[in-house]
């Protein structure tokens, strides 16, 4: 009698060939799952800081300008003064900081004020702090299926407002603190900096981590991020590399 493998008729086979060739209906599953996993491996992030990567310059400081007003932001340097001083050396944290400024000079503010603020912000002042190239970079990234993702220590508060301009979905970032609707002054959560950039983007992706992570950057706080891609830029190391069409980076212009 004559076998069939896969519904395909064979020539006679030896036993032992012909039992192999049996058998592969159990690798049926498998092979399934192997496909599925393949798919769910193909994932490829891109993620991007903000500050200085994709703005020329601080976004929080020229926020506070804008909210605060010159005065304001003045006095609340002048407040805060102790603590900006001791960000460098390394003894006043920069998310209790960060908060304490904002307090300072925008005092116990109405979460609807500072919203409103912050879409001010976005559509008169953030415009001109972005660089051209990083928001082509960005496009390039959608263009090819990558999931683009915003890791900044910027408050979240107005750049979840400018990153769907963009077709940014995902905005891990420095969250305020807020009690019946009023700023408590405070950070809800760690100052989205340094290894807390890593532990978000491993709390975004769950059990989905992606096959190949991009990370751009521009400081000390971005370094775990890059540590963590497999491509890497960091503003001021190099100029900005090409996307090579098989994957990662091309050779600089």
């Amino acid at each position: 009698m004559t076998p069939a493998c896969n519904g395909l008729a064979l020539p006679a086979l030896p036993e032992r060939r012909a039992r192999a060739c049996r058998d592969t209906s159990n690798l049926a599953p498998l092979t399934v799952a192997l496909s599925v996993s393949r798919l769910m491996n193909d994932r490829v992030v891109a993620a991007f800081d903000f500050d200085g990567t994709i703005t020329t310059s601080d976004s929080f400081r020229a926020f506070m300008l804008d909210a605060a007003g010159s005065t304001g932001f003045v006095l609340a340097a002048l407040r805060c003064l102790p603590w900006l001083a001791g960000i460098a050396p390394g003894w006043a944290d920069r998310g209790r900081t960060k908060a304490r400024f904002l307090y300072a000079a925008l005092g116990p503010v109405r979460r609807e004020a500072l919203e409103a603020a912050a879409q001010r912000f976005v559509d008169t002042r953030l415009p001109g702090l972005l660089r051209p190239e990083m928001l082509a970079r960005i496009r390039e990234h959608q263009a090819l299926g990558h999931e683009v993702v915003l890791v900044s220590a910027s408050p979240s508060v107005y750049l979840r407002k400018w990153a769907p301009s963009v077709g940014i979905g995902t905005v891990l970032a420095s969250e305020l603190e807020w009690r019946d609707g009023v700023y408590t002054g405070r950070l809800a959560g760690r100052n989205c900096w340094g290894p807390e950039k890593v532990a978000r983007l491993r709390a975004w992706w769950g059990e989905r981590a992606p096959a190949t992570l991009y990370a751009y950057g521009d400081s000390r706080g971005d370094r775990e991020m890059a540590q963590l891609a497999n491509h890497a830029w960091i503003r001021g190391e190099s100029g900005l590399p090409p996307l090579a069409a098989t994957g990662g980076f091309g050779a600089p212009a």
